[in-house]
């Protein structure tokens, strides 16, 4: 055990495709945040040092001290680290589009945090997201665990439960709602405040205002600016304003199942399945450029495979679109956009290290914040966030249209936590039958078997024992 040093930051799964983001984002702030290096660590040391060595390229690009290095171990990354940050994905890329194909051959969405592929996603990164908690409570006590590992709402709730390790949940969604109504009302986006409510991929926002003045009927009134909200046209403009509330992309999953499925079943596709094709493009690419010293041309491949997968997002569900259609790719740096999956991550180190405090939608616990949710519940929601402290700001009760499915989902990831912590089979299908977007028990066992092999009705699988939720799909 070791107290955090100064100016260490680590990234657990920093083989993934987004590290080098972060890498530049930290770089970015390494002198508010104090932050001399930033050590990688991720079990496929091949990814692994395609992705230290840009992003030592990106920091030689950018300019800046920051160090970049890889680790030999998982505790040789967080020994001694001021944050860790996980960003894990059991199973990989090729995982999550197994698991969303299967969703959809038998009659749901696909989709990796949402739904029966969703569902597991919690089952097989529960028990490693815990274990490396443990490892951060164990070596690294006074360091903060920043959560994007996915489901990040989930996993902030099971490690908040299961461990004493100092965690917060971070995800840009609603960031970029917030930028989209600005952007959509022609204003500036620190002059405009959203209020916003719910967990984390099923929230909404309820409340806009300019400068202290309510310009939410503005924008419900406005079909124009409402289509502006999304990249893909997600929602019907009668449901939102039926609702008066503007709900984050996820939702999709939630209020057009249908819509969703059928665009999947057309393109006979999903988005996992295309991520992977542009991540093993992406590869390819980078080796070859890294190999031949062009650190610069690296950086900018990179670049291009950014606006071409957040260009895309979303496209295949409510378009029956493609990543790899003509013209979907952005036009943007993607470095320096002010929002994103890198800004949400050092606009929070940066808070807690006293250095930038800021008002953030975070996943935390409740702590009253919301009224009729226990205090223990992780939700996402406008925390205060100053040196080594966050605090939910106080809302008003969640409006009846949503507060059942929030109740729901809580119900819910309550139930997968527990399957996946026992592996106990039925607590799994229990766990479906109580998620929204599933809500039948009859097919709950041929889809946990599709998912991940054959069990009895009494949880044990036929070798013997319990499912081991995190083992390779046979």
């Amino acid at each position: 055990m070791s107290k955090p040093m100064e100016g260490k930051v680590a990234l657990i799964g920093g083989g993934g495709v987004r590290a080098p983001l972060v890498v530049y984002g930290v770089n970015e702030v390494a002198q508010a945040l104090g932050a001399e290096e930033m050590v990688l660590w991720d079990p496929d040391a091949t990814r692994l040092a395609i992705m230290v060595a840009l992003g030592q390229a990106i920091v030689t690009e950018f300019g800046g001290h920051l160090r970049v290095r890889g680790a030999s171990s998982i505790e040789q990354a967080i020994e001694g680290s001021r944050f860790v940050l996980n960003s894990v994905r059991v199973g990989g890329i090729a995982g999550r589009a197994a698991d969303e194909m299967a969703a959809i051959t038998r009659g749901y969405p696909g989709q990796e945090t949402t739904g029966p592929a969703g569902i597991a996603m919690a089952l097989r990164t529960v028990p490693v997201a815990i274990e490396q908690a443990r490892l951060v409570e164990r070596l690294s006590p006074e360091a903060w665990l920043v959560n994007f590992t996915n489901p990040a709402g989930l996993i902030t709730q099971a490690v908040s439960s299961h461990t004493r390790a100092r965690i917060v949940g971070i995800c840009d969604t609603p960031t970029e709602l917030f930028h989209n109504i600005a952007r959509a009302l022609g204003l500036p986006n620190d002059d405009v405040i959203c209020d916003y409510v719910g967990l984390n991929h099923l929230g909404w926002v309820r409340g806009v205002w300019h400068n202290g003045q309510d310009v939410f009927d503005r924008l419900l009134e406005d079909e124009a600016l409402l289509r502006q909200l999304y990249l893909a046209p997600l929602f019907d403009v009668h449901m939102i304003r039926s609702l008066r509330l503007i709900p984050t992309e996820y939702l999709f999953f939630y209020y057009e199942r249908q819509r969703a499925l059928a665009n999947q079943r057309s393109q006979g596709a999903s988005r996992g399945g295309e991520i992977e094709q542009l991540n093993i493009a992406l590869i390819a690419s980078l080796t070859s450029k890294l190999n031949a010293g062009d650190g610069h041309g690296a950086v900018q491949a990179y670049a291009a495979y950014l606006n071409q997968r957040s260009g895309s997002y979303m496209k295949l569900e409510a378009e029956g679109g493609s990543a790899f259609d003509e013209g979907v790719e952005l036009d943007v740096d993607p470095f320096r956009v002010s929002s994103g999956y890198h800004r949400i991550a050092i606009d929070v180190m940066s808070a807690l290290t006293g250095a930038l405090p800021a008002t953030i939608v975070v996943n935390t616990r409740n702590q009253g914040a919301i009224p009729g949710l226990p205090d223990d519940d992780i939700v996402e929601i406008a925390s205060r966030i100053d040196r080594n402290t966050i605090t939910p700001e106080a809302t008003d009760a969640l409006p009846d249209a949503v507060l059942g499915m929030v109740q729901s989902v809580k119900a819910y990831e309550r139930a997968v936590i527990d399957a996946a912590l026992s592996g106990d089979w039925l607590t799994a299908r229990k766990a479906m039958l109580i998620h929204p977007a599933v809500g039948e028990w009859s097919p709950s066992q041929p889809l946990l078997e599709a998912l991940f092999g054959h069990a009895h009705d009494d949880g044990e699988c036929p070798c013997g024992g319990p499912i081991p939720w995190s083992v390779a799909r046979p």
